[in-house]
């Protein structure tokens, strides 16, 4: 019987509840939190600090709080009196996020943290046996304090890494550092009164960069205005506090910072200078200079690929104005502006209103609901039978009269050209527009607005340039016969546009869904063209077919459903391609791997254009396949998927394409432009491998 004894105690001591083996702990529920104890090592060794974790998982709607919880909170307070062979521990904490909820600010994490653990043996090498008694606050519409006891044992033996060692390793690449790994550095901290400002430049541009003052008495401070400078490279963020005492004076205050830019961060020791650099329009002027990138980025699209359909539309309006008077002419171009420029004022108060509703926001993320794509298929065909000649909508002449003439040349042809162009620019990503929408996006709807009014008279650069010299209309081709090969040369390109649509189609609903659309879109040209050849008076069933098939269109999607026979969102046709996994990025990086990672979709035209020119060609294509160093990654948003919109809104990212490289030299990343180069990607990824120094 004695020797079963350790046997059986060995299953018990497995059974009992909260009690943990070597290296794990067993989870333990408490209301909405449950917690364990995990270790990097299977054994103790010889270390004189152990390294742990607490891991700590929450539900949906729930927080816990960091060290310093701001306006309301506690930070978890831990009893590890009942331990054996324990001298001493640190928490230390991950870089915190911000809460605002009915003007309280509050820092925190929520969903799951694990916090790093440095445990300190009272005799190295003996075994270590640990009970913990944790209480967390966590906070939903109520606060309730829990406590979890939580227990685990490591045992002698070699420290070898154990299951959790990647996990910790990650946990302890959150903590904010001094800024040699994140090239994240605050340069100045100036106080008055109640207001602080904080400088920070950075070696990649930030985005929305956070900042965390911890100093005492404490001082609770409202979210940052931003400046930004030198390329986002350098920032100025001034705060406000919450709710000062009278007199406060944060000049000559020491404090500690804490300064988060998406998975960056720095800790910085400070003491505020007297005086304010950015003074009263430091957050307008940072507006201003975003004002001026998000012209350029408009102004840029007009060349980008996704365009490029809709220049056939601008050609033909161009080459329509010959011979036309010049006021006519400005007025048509002035018209075709103002399209442009209402239609995103229309999307930017769509995107205010779903990011209110708590959606999730981006550039171009239209393309992944299948009932736009037919509507964009119905609308695109439409154009190519008009140019086509297959039907004309002629309007009643006083109608006409008032929109400037008949069919077509009209102020309201003219506006839905406009309005058509900004339909199929939005997937495209120009240079300058992602680091704009970016911007708005991640502040209120003021500079949303204000953003993409910039992107509209960017875009509509072109046609306001005509419309200021509209005699230059005259140097074009007077209309004749010609224009009607000309027309039917620009249909047949729109026709392409929409066989692409339906590419994008097959992957949101299924090949049979896709293919029912595209019979559908066959028949309405053909009964146009029947219609077109009927009598006068029979013209009109053409026509009612014609509606009558693109309403069926519209119900494909309905019918068959987003999920009936679509391709795999993460599927990739190269061997070399994973599918994105924000967790396993971490655990390759201190494996000592790169990763690449590459945010795209079917509906991205310039993403295409990068696997293209770029990651599927030469040297880079080369370097992504050496599966032994590097691990290229693929997320696909072709569809919606909530983990990608929250890895880039996490990046300051809410458009695609988004290319960014981890590595052991940057466990941050090194985010990419959104046009790529050879030479970018390579220099990236020579930096993260730590091949060469930032």
């Amino acid at each position: 019987m004695k020797r079963f004894v350790p046997f059986l105690l060995a299953i018990l001591a497995l059974a009992a509840p909260g009690m943990g083996r070597a290296e794990t702990g067993s989870w333990v529920k408490s209301g909405p939190v449950e917690a364990r104890l995990v270790a990097s090592v299977q054994g103790v060794g010889d270390l004189a600090k152990i390294p742990l974790g607490l891991e700590v998982r929450l539900e949906p709607g729930w927080k816990t709080y960091w060290r310093t919880p701001g306006d309301a909170g506690f930070a978890p307070r831990l009893d590890w009196s009942e331990s054996r062979n324990l001298k001493a521990t640190e928490l230390i904490y991950p870089a915190p996020h911000r809460f605002t909820v009915l003007g309280f600010e509050t820092a925190g994490y929520d969903a799951e943290v694990l916090f790093p653990i440095a445990a300190t043996p009272a005799e190295p090498g003996k075994p270590l046996d640990l009970a913990l008694k944790a209480e967390l606050l966590v906070c939903s519409t109520i606060c309730v304090p829990e406590m979890v006891a939580l227990s685990l044992s490591i045992p002698e033996g070699p420290a070898t890494p154990g299951p959790s060692a990647n996990d910790i390793a990650r946990a302890q690449s959150l903590v904010p550092g001094d800024g040699r790994a994140s090239g994240l550095t605050v340069t100045a901290v100036r106080g008055q009164g109640a207001v602080l400002e904080v400088e920070v430049t950075a070696r990649e541009p930030m985005v929305a960069p956070d900042v965390f003052v911890e100093t005492d008495p404490p001082v609770t401070f409202a979210a940052p205005k931003s400046q930004f400078l030198d390329g986002d490279r350098r920032a100025i963020l001034r705060m406000d506090a919450t709710d000062p005492t009278p007199g406060l004076d944060l000049a000559g205050r020491a404090m500690t910072l804490t300064v988060v830019d998406g998975n960056r961060s720095v800790e910085a020791p400070a003491t505020a200078a007297a005086g304010l650099g950015g003074g009263a329009g430091a957050a307008p002027a940072g507006l201003l200079a975003m004002l001026g990138v998000a012209l350029l980025g408009g102004l840029i699209l007009n060349l980008m690929p996704c365009v490029l359909p809709v220049l056939s539309l601008k050609l033909l309006s161009i080459v329509q104005q010959g011979g036309r008077a010049p006021a006519a002419v400005r007025a048509g171009f002035l018209a075709s502006a103002a399209g442009i420029l209402t239609s995103f004022l229309i999307l930017a108060g769509a995107l205010v209103a779903v990011k209110a509703a708590g959606g999730a926001v981006g550039w171009g993320i239209q393309f992944q609901q299948p009932l736009f794509l037919v509507f964009m298929v119905v609308l695109v065909t439409l154009f190519a039978a008009n140019l086509w000649g297959l039907f004309e909508l002629p309007l009643p002449r006083a109608v006409a009269d008032r929109l400037g003439g008949p069919e077509g040349q009209g102020l309201g042809g003219q506006f839905a050209t406009g309005a058509f162009a900004t339909l199929l620019a939005t997937p495209c990503s120009a240079p300058f527009l992602g680091t704009a929408v970016g911007f708005a996006l991640a502040r209120g709807a003021l500079e949303v607005f204000a953003i993409f009014a910039a992107l509209g008279v960017g875009l509509a650069l072109p046609y306001l340039l005509i419309a200021a010299f509209p005699r230059a209309a005259r140097l074009l081709p007077r209309p004749g016969r010609w224009m009607v090969a000309l027309r039917r040369v620009l249909g047949g390109a729109l026709a392409l546009t929409a066989l692409w649509l339906l590419s994008v189609l097959v992957v949101q609903v299924g090949e049979v869904p896709a293919l029912a659309v595209a019979v559908l879109m066959g028949g309405l040209v053909a009964a146009l063209w029947l219609g077109r050849r009927l009598a006068e008076t029979a013209r009109w069933a053409g026509a009612a077919l014609a509606g009558l098939l693109a309403l069926v269109a519209f119900a494909v999607p309905a019918v068959f459903g987003p999920s009936a026979g679509a391709a795999p969102v993460a599927e990739s046709t190269a061997a070399r391609w994973v599918a994105f996994d924000e967790a396993a990025i971490r655990e390759q990086v201190a494996a000592g791997r790169t990763v690449f990672v590459d945010v795209t979709a079917d509906w991205c035209i310039t993403c295409q254009a990068n696997k293209k020119l770029v990651l599927n060609r030469g040297t880079v294509a080369q370097r992504l396949e050496d599966a032994g160093t590097v691990t290229a990654m693929r997320a696909d948003w072709t569809r919606p998927d909530e983990s990608i919109a929250r890895y880039l809104a996490r990046h300051g990212r809410y458009g695609i394409p988004f290319n960014i490289v981890y590595g052991p030299g940057a466990p941050e990343g090194i985010a990419l432009p959104e046009l790529l180069t050879e030479g970018a990607v390579l220099d990236a990824l020579d930096r993260a491998s730590g091949k060469i120094k930032s």
